[in-house]
């Protein structure tokens, strides 16, 4: 079975790469030098030359904050361009694999979201990532789309990585405490990934790590493991505005995961701890 990665220079492209050789797959991993996903000819033509087996779509426009005033790049790339890999999926014959976000919900509440609640983003970023899962199953029916939220990994900038620098540079940082959700640490997500792809049961899941904390509990863990003095100070979202808006609540439930047989994620806490000491 051929593994076509978009995305490959990314923290979780790049994972799924190192996943896919450890089990002596054939894969190919593509970025932006090989292929521009804005183009549909261009992504068509690449995806027909190469005919994958699967193609795991981990490309993307990911700069929340600046979408808001780049709205037309972020859903030519998230939108636009997953459908036009959807498309050429459709045209050879191979699965999809579809990383969405947990910025289509609308973050109210406490409860932990299913796969079938009410979307509703709050920000140009979450639209256009709601908008390719429309768009990848518009065009092809054997496909994924796996929502996963607060990502860090070793390739590419993340917070884990902020909050080190930042807690090697600081006495005190501040950071929010009212917004609630899951880590997902990309080489834990990765083996799951393949697992799906392997086989059969598409659908639409949420996969993360296990617990939720906030991202000032989360903060405070980064220094705990790190051996880092940094004071972590909890401050409220109006304190810290940003650009775009953020869900309070990205709770997402794992339902789906243990309905389908897949085996969940660790505790978020255990993939810190893991993250941390491979990166001595």
């Amino acid at each position: 079975m051929k593994f076509l990665v978009t995305g490959a220079k990314g923290q979780l492209g790049g994972d799924l790469c190192r996943e896919l050789a450890r089990r002596g797959l054939a894969l190919r991993g593509v970025d932006i030098d090989d292929f521009d996903i804005t183009s549909e000819s261009a992504v068509r033509a690449y995806i027909a030359d190469h005919s994958p087996d699967a193609v795991l779509h981990c490309a993307a426009y990911t700069a929340v904050d600046k979408a808001e005033d780049d709205a037309e790049l972020c859903r030519a790339i998230n939108t636009d361009g997953t459908r036009y890999v959807a498309g050429a999926c459709a045209a050879v014959g191979a699965k999809m694999l579809y990383i969405s976000t947990d910025y289509v919900f609308p973050g109210q509440g406490e409860k932990f979201y299913e796969i079938g609640d009410r979307t509703q983003p709050l920000n140009v970023y979450g639209q256009s990532k709601l908008d390719g899962e429309s768009a990848m199953r518009a065009e092809t029916t054997r496909c994924f789309t796996v929502r996963i939220s607060w990502a860090f990994g070793a390739q590419g900038n993340n917070f884990v990585k902020t909050m080190l620098r930042l807690g090697a540079e600081r006495e005190e940082i501040g950071v929010v405490a009212d917004q609630v959700g899951s880590p997902t640490y990309t080489a834990d997500l990765a083996p799951l990934l393949c697992d799906m792809a392997l086989s059969e049961k598409y659908g639409v899941y949420h996969a993360t790590n296990e617990g939720v904390c906030s991202w000032y509990e989360f903060a405070a863990a980064i220094m705990e493991e790190a051996g880092l003095p940094a004071k972590v100070k909890p401050v409220q979202t109006g304190e810290y505005p940003t650009r775009a808006a953020r869900p309070r609540n990205s709770r997402l439930s794992k339902e789906s995961l243990t309905q389908a047989g897949f085996a969940r994620l660790p505790h978020w806490r255990d993939a810190l701890k893991r993250y941390i000491q491979a990166a001595k």
